[in-house]
């Protein structure tokens, strides 16, 4: 899934590209706006927004010179172009649920990389590091089989690669405190899905 762009991907050519501007604002725009924001030409906006309005996504507002337009958010479609825009976020909360959910349940599930940037495209990785907790060995059965489970409900969910960091819960703060470049790009732009927060993470002491 490209996640910088996703009304864009999953609705291509001009129509994608312009619901992808009106979806992320409240305000209504001119034709010329549109198609500046959007990319494409005032040609193809000036004959898509007819086609929205039709559908009832767009609505049109007359103010002399110009028309003003702006998405409807009770249509349903445009529901489901906003759940598009909001695909990051909803990510994130079902990675959660989704580990939640994991007998024996870890310690802490970080998001890092790109996707915690905001920048991961279909071409990303999902890079994710999973806090196996104190008192389940590393080569833990259920614990394994688990974790496995969890990589590819994730990759199912995103239909990215996912790859999986597992470290321990009594080593984990330890390598967060590191200059290694991996653990440092891990404390600064990590986002939790999941358990214990980064600042109690660093605090973590080996026992």
């Amino acid at each position: 899934m490209d996640f910088v762009e996703p009304v864009q991907a999953v609705i291509p050519g001009a129509q994608g590209r312009i619901l992808g501007v009106l979806v992320e604002t409240a305000a209504e725009l001119n034709v010329r706006t549109i198609a500046r924001l959007s990319g494409v030409s005032l040609a193809q906006a000036s004959r898509v927004l007819p086609k929205l309005v039709e559908l009832g996504l767009v609505e049109r507002r007359e103010a002399p010179p110009s028309a003003l337009f702006r998405l409807v958010a009770e249509n349903i479609a445009a529901r489901f172009v906003r759940g598009l825009a909001g695909a990051r976020q909803a990510v994130l909360e079902e990675l959660g649920q989704m580990a939640q959910e994991l007998s024996p349940t870890p310690v802490s599930v970080i998001v890092f990389g790109s996707f915690a940037r905001g920048e991961a495209d279909s071409q990303s990785d999902l890079d994710v590091v999973v806090v196996r907790p104190v008192d389940v060995d590393q080569d833990d059965e259920a614990w394994t089989t688990a974790v496995e489970r969890w990589r590819l409900g994730a990759r199912r969910l995103t239909g990215n690669a996912v790859e999986v960091i597992e470290v321990g819960e009594t080593e984990i703060g330890r390598l967060l405190r590191r200059k290694a470049t991996i653990w440092r790009d891990v404390a600064r732009e990590g986002v939790v899905a999941f358990g214990s927060d980064l600042t109690a993470l660093k605090g973590r002491r080996s026992a």
